[in-house]
């Protein structure tokens, strides 16, 4: 057996480099590799399995002598236990950068707050809404939800988290302003999930134990009055003709105002036999896709309007700013300019045309319900039958707009 222990730090020191690389043995296998440029490197030789491996312990002096011999002890160990030491070096610095991996993961996360996952999902929604709900919108997190939790990461926000921030609304008495908070928080969250920010949404499910927001009554015309103020409008000469047309598809199609003014040039399909308007889930209240049936005096209106935008864009764009959609109080301010202030909201059309609809009784009470987009039916059929009763809605849109035609005043 060659002996062990021969060098000592002295002859290391003194070892000076050659030509070409040479080992000074120190015995079991381990030598330093001494290298031309002067460098000088442990390492063990050894078999395993049948096969002769070379592990690498360091360099000198940055690994001593003795260091070199107790790292030939611990491997010499793990090779008569089965273990092989070159193996077991390559997991642990596999296991090391997985495990700095994983940390730069946990940080990255950690940097990805609420807030800036609520202003990115923000930011990608403005194309669809107008300029006032863009701001309420941002308005209402940074002051109902920014506070307390807006800084925090957003994959640490609990259900728990969501509840008491809700909760302080409820205790207030602001029923509204907590349901459309809870439904931002829902989507913001929905939007974090797609993106791999957070597991789960934790705003989702929480109808159930909040106050639900008495509806609000909208003020409408009287049936009677509704031939007066076509008439006015008809005899208007200080507004827009737009403004005018999109009051008139209003009244003929009584979606709600939000969808109209949200309404885009390739939503609808004119170039057919039964006309089509598919309004997308994102522009309804209720999150679920409405097709709409045009009638012919529907159609009528959105052939004026291609004279004054199109062929793409906001079907009923700002005057001044064609990129933006027409904003929220055009048709109510025309309304009242008519005369109506305080009488007659545009979302009152929606009441005139259900009321007069169903006092009709030519129409089934589902298809009227389903055309003004409430929900009817079950949550498996609602989701799964968007064109219901379709049919039957494009023979009351029709039925509708010749009413309505029969009421303008000679």
């Amino acid at each position: 057996m060659k002996p062990t222990n021969q060098l000592t730090e002295l002859s290391i020191k003194q070892a000076k480099p050659k030509e070409k690389q040479y080992k000074l043995t120190d015995g079991e296998g381990m030598y330093l590799r001494v290298y031309p440029n002067g460098s000088k490197y442990w390492q063990l030789q050894y078999w395993f399995d049948s096969k002769q491996k070379i592990l690498s312990f360091g360099v000198w002096p940055n690994i001593s002598l003795k260091d070199a011999r107790e790292k030939r002890y611990e491997a010499k160990k793990k090779i008569k236990d089965g273990i092989n030491p070159i193996e077991e070096k390559r997991k642990e610095r596999q296991d090391h950068l997985d495990r700095a991996h994983e940390d730069k993961l946990e940080a990255q996360k950690k940097s990805i707050t609420f807030k800036k996952v609520a202003e990115e999902w923000h930011k990608r929604q403005t194309n669809h809404w107008g300029e006032k709900h863009t701001i309420d919108v941002l308005n209402s997190l940074k002051y109902h939800v920014y506070p307390d939790f807006g800084e925090r990461p957003i994959s640490d926000i609990t259900k728990q988290d969501v509840i008491e921030n809700l909760r302080k609304l409820e205790s207030e008495g602001k029923y509204e302003t907590c349901y459309r908070v809870m439904q931002r928080l829902v989507t913001i969250f929905e939007y974090a999930e797609i993106e791999e920010h957070c597991i789960g949404n934790p705003a989702r499910g929480l109808q159930k134990i909040f106050t639900k927001p008495q509806p609000k009554h909208h003020a409408f015309l009287p049936i009677s009055e509704l031939p007066v103020f076509l008439k006015k409008m008809e005899d208007d000469s200080g507004t827009f003709p737009t403004t005018k047309l999109a009051m008139m598809f209003m009244i003929h199609v009584f979606v709600r105002t939000n969808s109209l003014r949200q309404a885009m040039w390739n939503d609808f399909n004119l170039e057919c036999d039964e006309p089509l308007w598919i309004v997308p889930d994102y522009d309804m209240k209720n999150g679920i896709e409405l097709h709409v049936p045009l009638s012919s005096q529907s159609v009528k209106i959105l052939e004026d309007m291609k004279l004054f935008s199109g062929p793409d864009g906001f079907v009923f764009p700002q005057v001044r700013n064609p990129q933006k959609a027409m904003s929220e109080n055009t048709l109510l301010y025309f309304s009242n300019r008519l005369g109506y202030a305080g009488r007659n909201t545009v979302h009152g059309f929606r009441t005139v045309a259900s009321t007069t609809l169903h006092n009709s009784n030519h129409w089934d009470h589902d298809a009227i319900e389903k055309q003004m987009s409430h929900l009817v039916g079950t949550k498996v059929n609602r989701a799964y039958n968007k064109a219901e009763h379709l049919n039957e809605r494009r023979k009351i849109l029709q039925w509708w707009s010749n009413y309505v035609d029969s009421l303008l005043v000679e």
